[in-house]
């Protein structure tokens, strides 16, 4: 999988567009918007229990972002994972860092935001539990929906540069 350093990912279509051009496997889904784990399950959307969590985390110091990744289900303790991973005191980054960094908006928080992290500066922390699976993420857009392998996920985000932790969360 070879990435475009100077491409953007916007939309889903641009997410699509690549994911078909690196011969990728994926189902997808468009939806009524979702902005929660709360709200995708009000929708008809297959595998839902397969849909992650996704949380923009940053240090005390505003010196450290992380992009977590975690079962939909689960619930997570700020306090163990900063030990877990290690990081200073984690709390969430602003709407204006999400942009900064990402170029997402609030609500369509995913680890496919860490394509356009041209800094390679967001460490991307997924909870171990997801290896082996195919997981639902949004492309971008939180009125769609992409289920892929989650090796595939980590092989793409490794070839884009960013760092990755994985951890029991």
């Amino acid at each position: 999988m070879k990435m475009d350093v100077l491409r953007e990912f916007f939309t889903a279509q641009d997410i699509i567009d690549f994911f078909n051009e690196q011969n990728m496997p994926f189902e997808f889904y468009q939806h009524a918007p979702a902005y929660s784990i709360d709200d995708l399950e009000a929708l008809a959307i297959p595998h839902k229990e397969d849909i992650v969590k996704n949380l923009f985390l940053r240090d005390d110091k505003k010196r450290n972002y992380y992009l977590v990744t975690l079962p939909g289900h689960k619930k997570i303790d700020l306090k163990m994972l900063s030990e877990k991973i290690p990081s200073r005191r984690l709390s969430f980054a602003s709407e204006e860092l999400l942009y900064e960094k990402l170029l997402l908006k609030k609500g369509n928080v995913t680890p496919l935001g860490v394509l356009n992290n041209k800094e390679k500066n967001v460490i991307v922390v997924f909870d171990k539990n997801l290896q082996g699976k195919t997981i639902g993420v949004h492309p971008m857009d939180n009125s769609k929906t992409v289920f892929l392998r989650f090796e595939a996920l980590i092989e793409l985000i490794k070839n884009n540069g960013n760092p990755i932790i994985l951890c029991d969360i």
